[in-house]
């Protein structure tokens, strides 16, 4: 054992990888074999799983620090309970480390699979990193390998992957696992019951790959509906592929075969699509909200999608905010392919929503056999009204200030045709990160038609959490104030405001 008493030593956190002792990376090999300290964790049994993974590279007369955990459940008597008492352990263990580093010793920490990934390793980095000289040695993770043994792609191109603990409570693990396109859930064992549930209410169970001690003697691949719950160990995982069912809209490499492709049996399917209001359930028809339970597919933006509630069978397809007319196609095929399947939209689908892009898309003659139904909701404009009280009593347009799908110069001659034709105006995408000087425009644009004392409505976030109505005129509207989520209501000449602050518009004019 090499000693320089004035050079304090060095420690390394190694990962060897998910079990087979060929996965070691040539680096860990080496600081394993030159090392003068080799630690590592077990259990009260003695056994470590680290060190039999690394047994034939321990060099002769290395000194052994074997880090016991003194427990392993969340029942322990301590004052502090289950965190105090491994606080307590990690504390000792990184007290018996320093004495070998402070001795000029190089330190190895052997780590199955990667040090810093749900590895207990990190416990000893944050307590002496700050004063000793530390490395991290990446290992291929157990995930990396069941994947691998399983042959299973995890994600493609935009794909998301998650990597949830299956400690998480049931209901939250079921929504992570819905809003996700590819999944890894770990630590099972005596969680596999609750997992096996959240699997089964996000849809996913019939997908999901169970893959027990991968790479390792031992090794199982089996479905997750053929698995005991009382024979699954703690080194196991679920893997819930992204690419098992087509989950992002827009991802033609996974979408299904057109039905020309299929059994002539295969029935097509209409596509509904939906209004989900403005905000939360309580704005959700009747109507919607039978025709979300009947369907086994959404399709959606992911803010919308995520409001969709997760159930047994149901798969959620989120995506971002500018594939409309892709997100429409996937919704189509999925149709043809004979899944039943709603496309769901913010406030209303017919206003400045998913209706249009669908049938856009469906112009395509592949689609010509495919129905589509719409279905109204509570649209945003009217939300802010009823808040305010009823400024779209009389006649009222609508427009959006978005120049992504037509230029501002067609924004501006509407602007200008509807102040002069003295129309209540409701103002949709009024700003964004990327569009930051249209309500500045609009107001130049309106206040050369319209008095300055006009009303305007500002309502933001109308019927969420942090909800706020404003009334103010034309002349005094801050520009800089509004953003995504404000909708506007410029009022007409017909529009009032009441001694308690309500705005109406007459019906009459005169």
């Amino acid at each position: 054992m090499t000693t320089t008493a004035n050079t304090p030593g060095k420690i390394f956190g190694v990962g060897l990888g998910p079990g087979d002792p060929e996965l070691i990376t040539r680096k860990a090999a080496r600081l394993v074999g030159d090392a003068d300290v080799i630690a590592y964790y077990s259990g009260t049994h003695g056994r470590s799983i680290a060190r039999a993974i690394a047994a034939d590279l321990i060099p002769d007369g290395a000194f052994e620090e074997r880090l016991v955990y003194p427990v392993t459940t969340g029942t322990v008597d301590h004052p502090g309970g289950y965190d105090g008492a491994i606080a307590d352990f990690y504390d000792e263990s990184a007290a018996r480390l320093a004495v070998h580093l402070d001795a000029g010793r190089t330190v190895v920490v052997l780590c199955e699979g990667d040090p810093l990934f749900y590895g207990s390793y990190m416990y000893l980095h944050d307590r002496l990193a700050t004063r000793y000289d530390a490395e991290v040695v990446p290992g291929v993770t157990s995930f990396s390998a069941a994947a691998a043994a399983a042959a299973e792609p995890l994600v493609r191109r935009t794909d998301v992957l998650t990597i949830l603990p299956g400690t998480l409570p049931e209901p939250e693990l079921a929504r992570r696992l819905a809003d996700t396109d590819g999944a890894v859930i770990m630590k099972l064992g005596r969680t596999f019951p609750a997992v096996r549930n959240a699997l089964a209410h996000s849809g996913r169970l019939a997908d999901a790959v169970y893959v027990e001690r991968a790479s390792m003697d031992g090794q199982r691949i089996a479905p997750v509906v053929d698995v005991d719950p009382a024979d699954v160990p703690y080194f196991s995982v679920i893997l819930a592929p992204g690419d098992r069912a087509p989950r992002n809209a827009g991802i033609a490499d996974r979408s299904r075969p057109a039905v020309e492709t299929k059994s002539e049996l295969v029935v097509t399917e209409e596509v509904l699509v939906i209004g989900l209001g403005p905000a939360d359930e309580k704005w959700l028809t009747p109507e919607a909200s039978d025709a979300l339970a009947s369907v086994d597919h959404v399709v959606g933006y992911g803010p919308y999608v995520d409001r969709v509630p997760v159930r047994p069978g149901l798969q959620r397809h989120s995506t971002g905010n500018t594939v409309e007319v892709d997100r429409a196609r996937f919704a189509l095929d999925l149709a043809l392919a004979g899944e039943k399947v709603a496309v769901v939209s913010g406030g209303d689908a017919g206003i400045f929503g998913m209706a249009a892009a669908v049938f856009e898309a469906a112009r395509d003659d592949r689609y010509e056999s495919v129905p589509i139904r719409v279905l109204p909701g509570v649209s945003a404009v009217q939300a802010v009204a009823a808040r305010a009280g009823a400024p779209i009593g009389g006649d009222f347009a609508v427009m959006s200030l978005s120049d992504r799908l037509k230029p501002w110069e067609v924004i501006e001659r509407r602007l200008v045709a509807v102040a002069e034709a003295d129309l209540v105006l409701g103002i949709y995408n009024p700003a964004s990160r990327s569009r930051t000087t249209q309500v500045a425009d609009a107001k130049d644009v309106l206040l050369r038609h319209r008095p300055g004392d006009t009303v305007v409505v500002v309502g933001r976030d109308v019927g969420r959490p942090g909800e706020s109505l404003d009334v103010t005129t034309l002349e005094k509207l801050d520009p800089a104030s509004i953003d995504m989520k404000c909708l506007l209501i410029i009022g007409a000449a017909a529009t009032s405001v009441t001694a308690a602050g309500a705005v109406w518009t007459a019906r009459s004019v005169r």
